[in-house]
């Protein structure tokens, strides 16, 4: 699909201004027909992008986090005391992971600290092969290079400090507690408000570069819900007042800070505060590997990372990105 531009761009600007417009407004300044604006809206329509139309008033954007920009991210990352972040905001991108890991592998120079959010995926992924639902404008699709010399084994337990990230990044622009569920998902209200993909490259005893990828759901449209498998919930049905480029100035500096924190000592302090935030602490869940499944009691984590269940007694740490972790019906 085809970034929105020309007339297209124009309308979404307009829209993305606040309130209502007339499509005689839209048309004037655009000097083009009502029909060919009413195109116009039904194409971003298809997009995803959450139009309406009420008679007498006009068309309204069914969003208020706006657009990205750039210039305003680092607006933003200024005012938190980071120098200039290195993001780069793309329209429409089949995934901001696969983007990046592209890039590593064809060995394009790459800053660890690399951001790259999009304003729609055309092939989200979450973990497993799952389709990560990315409407245009709607949600936050955010992906970030890291560089870690210490190996592949010592990048086992950094969707733990990246989840940590999320929460401290939601607790402080909006007073948000969230809950964590291992290995990568937030919750709040007991539904996905978040999810984590993190992808690696490198050696088992050499530098290791990451791809960490967040998807938050910030203004998810109804059309796009009804393709989500499990409860969830979004930003705006918590939150006024909510700005893209903020959060995502936000999420780049709180998640610095938490690398940061894991190339010092790992998960040492990391894992008490996450069991602290465990959406599933002390209740019956089950694990699943694709091949075998198997109930217990979550305990939390260990500081490696594992999440530890107890069964008959004896408590278990398990690791691995293939694994799933799910409440289990009783």
């Amino acid at each position: 699909m085809k970034a929105p531009d020309g007339n297209k761009l124009a309308i979404l600007n307009a829209l993305n201004s606040g309130g209502f417009i007339s499509g005689q407004q839209l048309g004037e300044q655009l000097g083009i027909s009502r029909a060919a604006v009413g195109k116009h809206i039904h194409s971003l329509q298809e997009m995803g992008l959450d139009i309406f139309k009420v008679t007498g008033k006009g068309y309204r954007l069914n969003n208020s986090a706006g657009l990205l920009h750039r210039s305003k991210i680092n607006d933003y990352y200024a005012e938190l005391g980071g120098n200039t972040a290195c993001v780069e905001v793309q329209s429409i991108i089949d995934s901001t992971n696969s983007e990046l890991m592209r890039r590593i592998q064809s060995d394009t120079p790459l800053d660890s600290g690399t951001v790259l959010v999009a304003e729609m995926q055309q092939a989200g992924r979450g973990r497993r092969g799952r389709v990560w639902q990315s409407p245009f404008g709607a949600n936050l699709y955010f992906s970030y290079f890291w560089r870690l010399d210490d190996g592949l084994q010592a990048a086992m337990g950094v969707s733990i400090a990246v989840g940590l990230a999320v929460y401290d990044t939601l607790k402080a622009l909006y007073q948000l507690d969230v809950e964590l569920k291992w290995p990568n998902d937030i919750y709040l209200d007991g539904k996905k408000l978040a999810g984590v993909l993190v992808e690696l490259d490198g050696q088992p005893q050499g530098p290791c570069q990451l791809v960490i990828g967040i998807g938050i759901n910030v203004h998810m449209p109804d059309s796009v819900s009804q393709h989500i498998d499990q409860a969830w919930t979004d930003l705006s049905q918590h939150v006024k007042g909510l700005e893209k480029n903020k959060l995502v100035a936000y999420l780049c500096f709180y998640l610095e800070q938490r690398l940061a924190q894991y190339r010092q000592t790992g998960l040492n302090d990391m894992y008490k505060q996450w069991n602290q935030l465990n959406a599933f602490a002390g209740q019956c869940v089950e694990l699943n590997t694709g091949h075998r499944s198997w109930r217990g009691i979550c305990e939390g984590i260990d500081h490696q990372g594992g999440v530890r269940i107890r069964q008959d007694g004896e408590v278990k740490s398990y690791y691995g990105g293939e694994i799933s972790l799910r409440k289990a019906e009783l």
